[in-house]
């Protein structure tokens, strides 16, 4: 096993790590070398270094975006397998695929033991990848809004950003289309859109994606109209437990091909912010890495 880690953590991660080293030697994985990541620039030297290893990668979404990205963009993405132990903060991902978030020896174990299974990834135009969900409109604002406040607060800036996003924001001209129908004509103002490979985003706080499967070759797909005061209110409280889908406001749908454009906006693809865009558009590729779980 080759054990990606982070470069930059602290103390207490650090602590996480060794005893997350610790279970993977003594659960029968054979050779565990861990390599140290700083930043983005690190992983083609650690992947250079893989030699047909099982990858594990200690940390959240983000950190699984940065390097199934990084496998797809050198086609080694379906012949590599990859465990995760999730040392995030949110840990959507691993959360939604049922790797355990609350328990890093039961979760070391999975990574050593567990078997590999072709997982889907939402593609976009530029070949940047989404591991667990895309979000455009208030859910970016959001994670903007959040991001200042994770080093202090933790999990708990992803509900803090969410709320200042939910009040402040206006809301979007979009015009989105899902596999070639249009699902919201610009016309109206668009909360939020987002696209779901797994159930969850903010750290488990909101389910946007209620039964999204990352197996199925499909993503889950909201738009929510909810932009007046009272309705965003009702649509924050109804994504909290996944019911958003019964609002006569919020389309809910499944698609391969999903396309957005408009007013210009940002994007949070796994927690990362980039923008901003006029038109943005992703495919589902099914089954395109190797997930241990």
């Amino acid at each position: 096993m080759l054990v990606v880690t982070n470069e930059l953590a602290g103390r207490t991660e650090a602590d996480a790590v060794e005893a997350v080293l610790d279970v993977l030697r003594g659960a029968g994985a054979g050779d565990v070398e861990t390599a140290a990541c700083g930043d983005a620039s690190d992983i083609d030297r650690i992947l250079d270094a893989r030699r047909g290893r099982r990858l594990v990668v200690v940390g959240g979404d983000g950190s699984l975006h940065t390097v199934v990205g990084a496998l797809v963009r050198r086609g080694e993405a379906g012949a590599c397998e990859v465990a995760l132990i999730p040392l995030g903060t949110g840990n959507d991902f691993a959360r939604g695929v049922g790797i355990p978030v609350d328990d890093l020896e039961a979760a070391a174990r999975l990574a050593a033991g567990g078997t590999a299974h072709p997982t889907d990834l939402i593609v976009a135009e530029d070949a940047g990848v989404v591991i667990n969900a895309v979000h455009v409109g208030a859910g970016a604002e959001a994670a903007l809004k959040a991001r200042p406040l994770k080093k202090r607060l933790k999990i708990a800036a992803f509900p803090i950003g969410a709320v200042l996003a939910g009040f402040t924001a206006r809301g979007w001209r979009l015009r989105v289309t899902v596999d070639g129908a249009v699902v919201a004509r610009g016309r109206r103002r668009v909360l939020m859109a987002g696209l779901s490979n797994a159930p969850t985003i903010a750290g488990g706080t909101g389910e946007l994606g209620p039964g999204a499967d990352p197996t199925d070759g499909l993503a889950d797909v909201t738009v929510s109209f909810a932009v007046g005061p009272f309705a965003r209110v009702g649509y924050a409280l109804a994504l909290r437990k996944g019911r958003h889908p019964d609002r006569d406001d919020v389309t809910h749908l499944r698609g391969r091909e999903i396309r957005i454009e408009g007013e210009s906006f940002h994007v949070n693809a796994d927690g990362e912010l980039t923008g901003p865009f006029r038109t943005r558009r992703w495919t589902v590729a099914k089954g395109a890495w190797l997930l241990v779980r």
